[in-house]
């Protein structure tokens, strides 16, 4: 579903110097070998210190050959999201399916294709539209379950009705498929099934 992969593992950039040496200290063990940053002048070229209380957040060079050979795919991966994306607007455009909302000033990688299905209509509802898309084999999910709706914020006073927007967008927000390798065809066929399960297909 990422628009790029290493497996397993991430990325995290920063043009702030201080803080990518905070970061890369914290992903392994708080550890450092810069003489600089420790406590006292070290015990010999093999020595380090823990100055931190850190986690052990390396990846493996497998991930990151895996992760740089994606990057020279990156672009034509977006510019294909964004192809499949234009597909999957010109069949909504008449529909009150509800596309996600790009800001203009923004260039979205298409990490998802979300729609939003218009509430009130008990024989396409949003379970019924799931499940009759999940019936046909295709992919959808629901990206994301609110936050505060989860039992683990019920101790700090969370409660449903606090976020009306974030829970409006719950009951109907469905995530189409979006791959690079997606076919127009396959497109079509999500297409044409999400429109019968709407009402609005032939």
């Amino acid at each position: 579903m990422k628009v790029i992969t290493t497996g397993e593992g991430g990325i995290a950039t920063t043009n702030d110097k201080q803080l990518a040496a905070k970061m890369s200290q914290f992903r392994s063990h708080g550890i450092t070998r810069d003489p600089n940053l420790m406590t006292h002048t070290p015990d010999g070229p093999w020595y380090y210190q823990q100055t931190e209380l850190g986690f052990n957040y390396r990846m493996t060079d497998l991930q990151a050959a895996l992760g740089v050979s994606q990057l020279t795919r990156l672009d034509s991966y977006v510019t294909r999201r964004h192809e499949l994306a234009l597909r999957y607007d010109g069949v909504l455009h008449s529909t009150q399916i509800t596309p996600q909302h790009i800001n203009q000033d923004c260039y979205s990688s298409y990490h998802l294709y979300v729609v939003r299905i218009p509430e009130g209509r008990p024989d396409c509802s949003h379970l019924n539209v799931f499940n009759t898309l999940r019936s046909q084999g295709i992919g959808v999910n629901v990206h994301y379950i609110p936050v505060h709706l989860q039992p683990y914020y019920d101790q700090f006073g969370f409660q449903q009705g606090q976020f009306p927007e974030s829970e409006s967008y719950y009951r109907q927000a469905i995530s189409l498929p979006l791959f690079p390798t997606l076919t127009d065809d396959q497109i079509d066929f999500v297409a044409t099934h999400l429109l019968q399960a709407t009402g609005y297909g032939d």
